[in-house]
């Protein structure tokens, strides 16, 4: 820019943010060619998206990992598939970044490793591993050990890093899934900040770091946010984070440099605000979103990823993820923005804005701490009843009217949308040859290595594990004896335990005098005396590895309002143990809750075990993000009712269920 800029514009022109797709599927292979791709297209980063085995720490063969194989990220299960997935890709000069939480540890010395058989330099490698494991208790469900068994292993990544991955944030906050599970700005920030006390405080206390490096520490920690429609609010919430953050690690950490207290955060803008209905509407949607995060110079996002238009109806396609590069760089080069200094410095309006969150938030968070932390607010079940509240009360204002989402619950009339003319091709499509590839590659991959080395570095693994050793020495040692991630999560799962969040139903409001919820609560009762005087019982399972619990939460929530006598065991359930549920239970009605695209593996299989039980009478319904195809392919399976995100009256979703049951019985 001209060095004698007009006044009011900055006397050079800011540089944009790190521009990232979320990205990766079906194998390391393709997605190593989608991220060439991309890069060649003026991606600035890498944002990989690992499938759900990979994220919970289990094999392509394993029973759990059935019909999950490659749906929603890239399958990782050895040093080979990492040596696959960054092949021609200099790390060194690649800032990546991993949706990794549980399994962080074991991902990034997979990494390290790879970077290292290039010649990079450790010290010089840029990127983050999210490693926040709070949010998965709450949202996402991808945890697998118990909250303080986590949080040391978040410890001790964040104590190596320090030391041989300076430029490496070893550790990322994450409040996106917290918004789409149901948070309020406030809620979003004071739950957020209450997970960066914990870890700061367990990475004070565990003994690794010097104090004179807290500051170190700090400099290191970044978030990963949601932004909503609400742009205005989105942009006070991000200010409001700064600001708090900000007083944060001054006062209870003591560090005094302003720039190790900066507010660093990425953003992927809201893929469950996306809607099925009129899906052309995203688009918009996405590019406001984007406005909450970039448009305060003083609270920008030093990296955006955006999500594609189509991703409520299945797995974006590499040019879909292209159209939401491409809204980034012409906001990033095409507009004004960069030109000019903070838009809302000195505003009363955002100045009002700010001061409510940040007042909000400050309470939210002391409000944990004086529970005694965020684990034992995780543990007591007050975060997630609380989010399940939260998200309870968003669904009644949509169901209501008084929020409005268009082409939803308003301005419905529509025409043909020519971007879904193509039906099944308007999305990736993943092939099914894939998961049967993986599972072959794992075998082989087991069989070629020494065993004895293999034994050697997890029984060191479980060793160490024991005590309060920092664990990944131990996790690099398995990663060239060429353990798997199965193996690896296993081992730790012998020591550690698993475990079980709670579901948050507790919690659940009701919506109170609805009169349509009065009349199904009428045929609810009527059915029930009619089959023999009980309550009707409905079963709600969660099959497979998928965690994104919301909707499963919801409609329990509201078939429970009706008078349903609701059985709800939480997420990551095999069919057998659905089955079991079911007959035990001796239910009226299963419904299954799929988003990650494995219904066409795990509904059947459930199908299945019901008939082979005596119990194939008995009707089963299924809700998630299912093309239409696949809904066809469910019914003729002998599903008898499929849901999807365009269904978003929960009261009539639980008015159909009474008639499912009615019909089944014959009534």
């Amino acid at each position: 820019m001209d060095e004698k800029a007009p006044a009011g514009r900055l006397p050079e022109r800011d540089r944009p943010w790190l521009m990232r797709t979320y990205a990766g599927h079906s194998s390391a292979a393709a997605s190593n060619a989608l991220f060439h791709r991309n890069l060649a297209k003026g991606q600035t980063g890498l944002s990989v998206a690992f499938d759900l085995p990979t994220q919970t720490g289990y094999d392509p063969d394993h029973e759990l990992a059935a019909g999950e194989v490659g749906r929603v990220g890239v399958p990782v299960a050895n040093l080979g598939d990492m040596r696959a997935l960054f092949d021609g890709i200099p790390l060194a000069d690649t800032n990546t970044s991993m949706t990794i939480n549980a399994p962080a540890m074991w991902l990034l010395a997979l990494y390290g490793t790879v970077a290292a058989e290039q010649g990079a330099e450790l010290a010089r490698c840029a990127g983050t591993t999210q490693n926040d494991i709070i949010k998965e208790y709450l949202s996402r469900g991808t945890y697998i050990f118990p909250p303080a068994a986590s949080l040391r292993l978040t410890a001790d990544l964040v104590a190596y890093a320090l030391l041989r991955m300076p430029r490496w944030n070893p550790v990322n906050v994450c409040s996106y899934h917290l918004q789409e599970a149901g948070a309020t700005p406030v809620q979003e920030v004071g739950f957020a900040l209450a997970t960066a006390v914990a870890v700061l405080d367990a990475v004070r206390d565990c003994g690794q770091v010097p104090p004179e490096r807290m500051g170190d520490v700090v400099a290191r920690v970044s978030f990963f946010v949601n932004a909503g429609v609400r742009f205005v609010e989105e942009t006070a919430k991000m200010r409001a984070f700064g600001a708090l953050w900000d007083e944060i690690t001054r006062d209870r950490y003591g560090v005094t440099d302003p720039g190790q207290r900066r507010f660093r955060y990425g953003v992927q803008v809201n893929s469950l605000g996306l809607t099925e209905a009129q899906p052309e509407n995203n688009v918009q949607r996405i590019v406001l979103e984007m406005l909450g995060v970039t448009l305060s110079r003083d609270a920008r996002a030093r990296a955006v990823q955006l999500p594609a238009w189509n991703e409520a109806l299945g797995l974006p396609r590499p040019f879909d993820q292209q159209w939401s590069l491409r809204m980034q760089q012409v906001l990033a080069y095409e507009s004004d923005l960069l030109e000019y200094p903070d838009l809302f410095a000195g505003s009363h309006v955002m100045t009002a804005l700010v001061d409510g969150i940040v007042t909000g938030a400050r309470a939210e968070l002391e409000k944990v701490l004086g529970m005694g932390g965020v684990v034992a607010a995780v543990e007591s079940g007050y975060l997630k009843s609380a989010l399940v509240a939260s998200l309870a009360e968003r669904r009644r204002r949509l169901e209501s009217g008084a929020d409005t989402v268009v082409g939803v619950n308003r301005f419905t009339g529509t025409e043909p949308s020519p971007l879904t003319a193509a039906g099944a091709d308007s999305i990736e499509q993943v092939d099914p040859a894939v998961e049967a590839a993986a599972v072959a590659a794992v075998r082989d991959w087991r069989a070629g290595r020494d065993g004895a080395a293999v034994d050697a570095a997890l029984e060191r693994l479980r060793a160490d594990a024991a005590t309060t050793a920092n664990l990944m020495p131990a996790t690099l040692e398995c990663v060239r004896a060429g353990v798997t991630t199965g193996e690896w999560a296993g081992a730790l799962r012998q020591v550690f335990g698993e475990y079980r969040a709670p579901t948050g139903l507790a919690g659940g409001v009701g919506v109170g005098g609805d009169a349509t919820l009065a009349a199904v609560r009428q045929r609810v009762a009527v059915t029930g005396r009619e089959l023999g005087g009980g309550r009707l019982r409905l079963l709600v399972g969660k099959p497979g590895l998928d965690g994104h619990s919301n909707g499963a939460e919801q409609i329990a929530v509201r078939a429970r309002d009706a008078g349903f006598e609701v059985i709800y065991q939480g997420i990551r359930l095999t069919a057998g143990q659905i089955v079991a549920a079911a007959v035990e239970e001796d239910v009226d009605l299963v419904g299954l809750s799929v988003l990650s695209g494995s219904h066409l593996a795990v509904v059947p299989a459930v199908l299945d075990g019901l008939r082979a039980a005596g119990r194939g009478d008995l009707p089963v319904v299924v809700g998630g993000i299912i093309p239409a195809g696949d809904a066809d392919a469910l019914r003729a399976a002998g599903v008898a009712r499929v849901f999807t995100p365009r269904d978003f009256a929960l009261t009539g979703i639980v008015d159909e269920l009474v008639t499912v049951v009615r019909h089944a019985n014959g009534l």
